[in-house]
């Protein structure tokens, strides 16, 4: 049974690190939530360990830019762990091959700068899909565009037997009032068509991975019953957390807020229905993190 808790203070004592997702949770893709912001202070100033986590396909580096340009203050966070981290390691280890064929807008570039913590990361060339050895999707070329859009270069793509690396396992994204295809969107349609897609972001283990690797740096690792998994995607931070046998707090006035009639707080018949109809058992659940 999911337990409605009024907020984040009510339940953080049990806790000692919390993988929190930005997108719906933090910051609205426009600007800062304040009330997720201070929340976030608070726990760390009671000495406990921040980690964002996000399926953005940006290096760490260029979501510390973007949160900054929103508002979100560095003191609300200790870390950052992107699924653009995930996926390059993987690129530059050559999952799927050394030509690439890249689906995506430009500003997505920096995805193809190796980490500089990788040892001796392949060589990475962009091409075109007729001389592809596999894709990289950062997300769909248009973010307003449906993904069956794509439909005649993942045929193609299938007919060629390409595997295809997503960058943002996301399916969409509320950017203030508008909501945005992301590449999960495409890299579903993908394996609809019957080819290959390769996740890194939440829910799928490398994220969680790296996510440790960044919370070890900042100290000893706490056991999975003393870290909290946060966000608003059912399928990815709720389903995550539960794959990595982690409680997790569902954010519902996020990507499921018509569906859990979330005002102040979700509605419990509405929260029971969705998280019955998906499946998925969050631990805890809130109208807005606060």
């Amino acid at each position: 049974m999911t337990r409605i808790v009024p907020t984040l203070a009510d339940i953080a004592a049990d806790y000692d690190a919390f993988f929190v997702d930005l997108w719906g949770c933090v910051h609205d893709g426009v600007k800062a939530l304040p009330d997720a912001v201070a929340a976030l202070q608070e726990v760390r100033k009671a000495g406990k360990h921040v980690v964002l986590v996000t399926n953005s396909p940006r290096p760490r580096a260029g979501v510390q830019a973007q949160i900054a340009d929103f508002g979100v203050p560095e003191d609300a966070w200790d870390t950052i762990a992107t699924s653009g981290d995930s996926a390059r390691a993987a690129m530059y280890n050559g999952i799927v091959g050394h030509k690439v064929f890249h689906i995506g807008e430009p500003g997505d570039d920096p995805f193809f700068h190796p980490l500089e913590i990788q040892e001796n990361p392949i060589e990475i060339t962009r091409v075109p899909l007729d001389e592809a050895e596999g894709i990289v999707c950062t997300g769909p070329f248009d973010t307003m565009a449906p993904p069956e859009d794509l439909r005649p270069e993942l045929l193609l793509a299938k007919t060629k037997g390409l595997k295809l690396l997503c960058a943002n396992p996301d399916i969409v994204v509320d950017r203030g009032e508008t909501r945005e295809w992301c590449a999960g969107a495409v890299a579903k349609l993908y394996t609809e068509m019957g080819g290959e897609s390769l996740y890194f972001g939440k829910p799928h283990p490398p994220i969680y991975d790296l996510a440790r690797m960044r919370l070890q740096q900042l100290g000893p690792v706490p056991s999975e019953s003393r870290i909290l998994a946060i966000g608003d995607g059912i399928h990815t931070d709720v389903q995550g957390g539960l794959g990595e046998g982690i409680d997790t707090l569902f954010i519902t006035g996020g990507l499921a807020a018509e569906e859990t009639k979330t005002t102040d707080q979700p509605d419990p018949a509405a929260l029971e229905a969705y998280i019955e109809a998906n499946r998925m058992t969050p631990t805890y659940a809130i109208g807005f993190l606060r």
